[in-house]
């Protein structure tokens, strides 16, 4: 069967055109969207999804896996039954995570720092009964500035503290457990204390003696 020249290079042409090619960017070309245009080529049209598929979706089991926020709480929770020194390994750190906390640790870092873990849970106790009597600030922050109250303060602010150093994580992890009453005060509801060395004259109730230091309320 005789085939013109002619047809013989259209069926060429057609061959070609069905290759996949890269495609070349022509700056005189026509943009697939008019400028001003909102509408959307029908090839690419937004398919409208059933309402029960969308509520599978939103329910699937990767909806639900706890966030890193909560995954980081759930890395700060002590054991059930871990001893005092236990859990302020576990808890001490550069970082309070609060301005409350930060007030509270930094109490217990001047007023305790040179005592034992139970001696520095007590100084802890007494801001937190501080704060909850009604009788002073409600707030650590509160009670930690109030004025004349505590000889480490300077007007609004404390001293610098080492934040690497061993005394300041231990004071962070004694502020969470305190905070968290995560352990009974070891002098019960006392809300003054002063170091041994002095003999203030108070007209209150002794609570106990505890390390360096004697309590009251």
């Amino acid at each position: 069967m005789f085939v013109s020249l002619r047809t013989t290079f259209l069926v060429i042409a057609a061959l070609t055109a069905s290759s996949v090619a890269p495609a070349k960017v022509n700056p005189a070309a026509e943009p697939l969207i008019a400028e001003g245009s909102n509408a959307i080529p029908a090839a690419v049209a937004a398919i409208p999804i059933p309402a029960e598929v969308a509520s599978d979706l939103l329910n699937a089991p990767e909806a639900n896996l706890p966030t890193a926020s909560a995954n980081a709480e759930a890395d700060d929770d002590v054991a059930p039954g871990a001893s005092l020194s236990e859990a302020v390994a576990q808890l001490a750190s550069t970082e309070a995570g609060s301005r409350e906390l930060e007030c509270l640790a930094g109490a217990i870092y001047f007023e305790s720092k040179s005592e034992s873990l139970q001696g520095q849970l007590a100084v802890g106790h007494v801001i937190a009964n501080r704060a909850a009597s009604g009788r002073f600030p409600s707030s650590y922050c509160g009670v930690v500035y109030q004025r004349s109250q505590f000889s480490f303060v300077r007007g609004k602010s404390m001293p610098p503290i080492p934040r690497a150093s061993r005394d300041w994580k231990e004071a962070v992890a004694i502020a969470k457990i305190v905070d968290r009453e995560l352990r009974p005060s070891p002098v019960g509801k006392a809300l003054f204390f002063h170091a041994r060395r002095v003999s203030p004259g108070w007209r209150l109730t002794r609570v106990a003696t505890l390390g360096n230091h004697v309590f009251y309320r």
